[in-house]
């Protein structure tokens, strides 16, 4: 991931000082690519204009403060690239208002994105093409003047990110499990793709030491949040690193447990079983599946029973009492009439 210096604008559009800041790419933290050039979504709120060429609509409210002059900010972006640097100018106006975890579309004029000329590079934008953004933003760090990840040396990011991971691990034991998740987005977004490419030997192990927990914990949150899909998502980027790791195992068992898939979440309990053959709380989870699959069992057994079991005997039906007594009539009647006869013969 690449760190972006925000430039400053022309004169002509006026941009404060506070809104000098260094947005970071964090399209990985959740272990999904960027998506490009999607549809934005249907917003209802209010438009707020931060210039004449930039106004935002709030998707969903952040909490906390926003970032100060000089600040280092990681974003979640949806459909724009922060790859280029003189192009940012729009985008890091409409950061500069955001808070901690608030997500929001920004609108950006043409002459604060990539201007008359466009790019005919990647991202191809036309010439004098508006822009629209959906941006997530994960949080700020307060960095020396102008300091960006790309300045810091490899053992100072792996520090900013376990003392980040550490600030979370703060805030998960608050129960505070949204904000904790923030500090292990960013601790995770000093760790990016682009970096980690570069690292071997002690350096590598240095960072994936700090890095796998955050997304473990993240996974526990998301657990903790009903956010299943997601937990997984976490514990699987750790066990594309560490295939036998048993947290990772264990978390995304449960995740998976939780959405009724048995057979998947079996798997990962028996595997973590078997590099954690005392754990108890591995073997309690291998025991719930089993009565699950002994209960739906036994379901199962009663309704095949009622399908396939022995043809049940036909119950007589109950006949009305006036019924019975007006056949009874009728079969006396025809019996004397039948006797009359037989007596009118004999006396012939």
């Amino acid at each position: 991931m690449e760190e972006i210096q925000e430039p400053q604008p022309q004169s002509s559009l006026g941009q404060e000082d506070g809104d000098e800041v260094i947005t970071e790419s964090s399209a990985f933290v959740k272990g999904e690519p960027p998506q490009e050039f999607s549809i934005p979504p249907k917003v209802d709120s209010e438009v707020e204009v931060l210039h004449d060429k930039v106004t935002k609509q709030i998707i969903k409210e952040g909490h906390g403060q926003k970032p100060s002059k000089y600040s280092t900010c990681f974003c979640q972006n949806h459909g724009c690239d922060l790859d280029e640097k003189k192009e940012m100018t729009g985008l890091g106006i409409g950061v500069a208002s955001m808070k901690a975890g608030e997500r929001a579309l920004l609108r950006v004029g043409w002459e604060l994105g990539y201007g008359k000329e466009g790019s005919f590079s990647f991202p191809n934008v036309p010439p004098m093409a508006d822009l629209v953004y959906e941006v997530e933003f994960i949080g700020f760090d307060e960095t020396k003047e102008g300091k960006a990840r790309s300045d810091m040396t490899v053992e100072e990011r792996i520090g900013a990110a376990d003392q980040r991971k550490m600030d979370g691990n703060t805030l998960f034991q608050e129960n505070k499990l949204e904000e904790a998740m923030q500090q292990y987005e960013m601790a995770i977004a000093y760790m990016g793709d682009d970096f980690m490419f570069q690292l071997f030997g002690k350096y590598r192990d240095m960072a994936l030491a700090v890095k796998n927990p955050c997304h473990l914990n993240m996974a526990a949150c998301l657990n903790k949040l009903n956010r299943y899909e997601e937990a997984i998502g976490q514990c699987s980027i750790v066990l594309s690193e560490d295939e036998n790791n048993v947290k990772a195992l264990f978390r995304r068992g449960k995740a998976r447990a939780a959405l009724g898939q048995i057979d998947a979440a079996k798997e990962d309990f028996q595997k973590a079983r078997k590099y954690a053959p005392e754990d108890k709380a591995i073997a309690r989870e291998l025991r719930l599946l089993a009565e699950h699959d002994k209960a739906v069992y036994q379901k199962q057994k009663e309704i095949y029973k009622g399908i396939f079991g022995p043809r049940p005997q036909p119950v007589p039906k109950r006949r009305n009492l006036l019924i019975l007594i007006w056949q009874w009539l009728l079969s006396l009647f025809y019996g004397l009439v039948s006797l009359f006869k037989r007596e009118k013969n004999k006396s012939e």
